[in-house]
Parts: structure tokens; sequence; C-alpha cells
């Protein structure tokens, strides 16, 4: 088995440095340093911090993908079930490391108003959650699960933004009760 390059090293452990400290907290010398890399293999392979941003977060965006796969997309379940998956995936997840919260949502506090391409690279990513919800969401009104009528693309916004303001507050409080309280809400009076 070959060896990591120091590419893949920084990406990696930048990754857990930066979902830890966040990304203004997260130093180029606090990334080298976790990846075991000289300071100056950072500038050979990625030509600012931003540029490392994007690409860190589109390494958690494949593991997303992978989740979204194993619910969202899972056509074992039904339309809605898939959709409270999502929603208790993230509460399991958040049991192991309810400090770090969600990357995306950690750089959308943080790193909006100061970078317009990893702005621009979390809309995408919102976007495209909220359009494969918003496809289970209409399966549930053809299955009849959820009215006719139904507005199956703005709760979908609902659901991924209050999906991540339960996120950060749950990080801040160190508990999931936000991520509790939504997903009962959720399941009690929206997806009805």
């Amino acid at each position: 088995m070959a060896k990591p390059s120091h590419r893949e090293k920084i990406l990696t452990e930048g990754l857990k440095v930066v979902h830890e400290r966040g990304f203004a907290g997260a130093s180029v010398r606090d990334i080298v340093q976790a990846a075991g890399v000289p300071q100056g293999s950072f500038t050979n392979h990625f030509v600012s911090k931003e540029a490392f941003g994007l690409e860190i977060i589109d390494l958690y965006f494949q593991g997303t993908r992978q989740m979204v796969s194993q619910t969202l997309l899972d056509d074992r379940l039904g339309p809605i079930a898939r959709v409270l998956a999502y929603i208790d995936f993230h509460k399991g997840a958040l049991q192991c490391a309810v400090n770090k919260g969600c990357l995306f949502g950690n750089f959308t506090a943080e790193s909006t108003e100061h970078s317009e391409p990893i702005r621009a690279r979390l809309v995408e990513i919102y976007a495209w959650l909220s359009d494969i919800i918003c496809n289970c969401l209409d399966e549930a009104i053809t299955t009849g699960e959820l009215p006719e009528g139904y507005n199956s693309r703005q709760v979908a916004l609902f659901i991924v933004g209050s999906l991540q303001g339960a996120v950060l507050l749950a990080k801040a409080q160190r508990n999931t009760a936000a991520l509790d309280s939504f997903s009962a809400v959720l399941t009690s009076s929206v997806l009805r």
C-alpha cells in the first residue's frame, strides 16, 4: 500500500484540526503540525488557506454524500422515514462529537462573510441537500403520507436551515437537546 502523500495528510489531518478549532482558529502551522509535514508542504499543495478550506469542504462532503445515500436515498425506507433517518444520523453523530458540530455549519457561521468561493460552495451543498429532501417530500405527497398542496420546497429549506441551527445550538450547549426538540417538532407537526 502506498504511503499517503503530504497533500493527503494535510487534507485529512487539516480537516480534523479545522473541525475542532474552526477555520480561523486553525493556523497553517497547526495544520502541518497535525499532518507531521514541513510547513512548506502547505504552500506546495495549496495556493491559499481559502483554497485549502474549499478542498476540506469537499472532503467532508464525500462523507455527507455517503450518509445521504444511507438515509435520504435509501429506497428501502418510505420517504418520511428517510428524512427522519437523516435527522437521526445527525443526532447519532453529535452524540460522539457534540463540541464539533457540522463542518458546513461551522464554515457558514465563520467564513461566508470573508470568502465568496467558500460561501458559494456552501450554498451549492445546501441546495443539493434541499433538493434531495424535497424529492423525498414530493414522494410522500404521491404516496399519500403528506397532503396534496404540501409545500415540499419550503419545508425542505426549513429542514436544512433548522437542522443546521439545531446542530450549532447543540455545539454551544454541549448536548443534543436542540436537535431532539427539532426532531420532535418535525415528527409531530411538520411531517404530518
